[in-house]
């Protein structure tokens, strides 16, 4: 497993991204602090189905239990509501404002941009993210509609060609971890492999065990 290049990161080895519309019988807050009791240390809210005002109200009531944990939150997309709801960073998609532009007009926030390939990795590293994700490394549903899954040699030749912390998606169950680590990856991002989970506190911590647990 290559050594991180990226401690001051690390909050990143365990990148949780939210899918609450698939779990509405339990409390958001409750399915998020055990996670975070568990210590996962990074939360990205992606709720498609919400609208901005009620994707603020989300982010608002999550941010006390967030910053509880000394966790950090990112918002999917919306730049404007992670600057309001006070959110540490926003993640973009290929289809967003250009991380540049974020840049300019939010520079205190961490920029994630999802990638599928070389060329977007490259593109998104030149535009000044501060992380990427790329995906899908396994057969995942929520990732179908990005063709077939890219497989772990294909995430080392991307670890290789940009000098960003490389984040896996797609598919990551505990069992995969290891070999996404050995491809150099810097961390995984999750949503199954952990809200799945009939004890989400507990799948949280077996998931930090392979980036040495719990740092803060």
């Amino acid at each position: 497993m290559k050594t991180s290049q990226h401690n001051d990161l690390d909050f990143l080895h365990v990148y949780l991204i939210s899918d609450f519309s698939r779990h509405q019988t339990t409390r958001v807050k409750e399915q998020v602090e055990k996670a975070l009791q568990g210590g996962v240390r990074a939360l990205q809210l992606r709720e498609k189905n919400l609208g901005p005002k009620e994707l603020l109200a989300q982010a608002l009531e999550l941010k006390p239990i967030i910053k509880k944990y000394d966790a950090k939150l990112f918002i999917n997309d919306r730049a404007d509501i992670a600057k309001i709801a006070g959110a540490d960073g926003v993640h973009l998609t290929e289809t967003s404002v250009p991380a540049g532009e974020i840049k300019a007009n939010f520079s205190n926030l961490i920029i994630g941009v999802s990638t599928h390939t070389k060329e977007g990795a490259l593109l998104a590293e030149a535009e000044g993210a501060d992380f990427i994700t790329f995906s899908p490394i396994y057969e995942t549903p929520s990732k179908i509609h990005f063709g077939p899954p890219q497989g772990t040699h294909r995430l080392g030749e991307i670890v290789k060609s940009v000098h960003l912390p490389v984040l896996a998606l797609g598919g990551i169950k505990l069992n995969h971890v290891p070999e996404v680590l050995e491809q150099g990856a810097h961390g995984v991002a999750v949503i199954s492999g952990i809200w799945d989970s009939q004890d989400i506190k507990q799948q949280a911590f077996e998931y930090m065990l392979h980036f040495g647990g719990v740092t803060s």
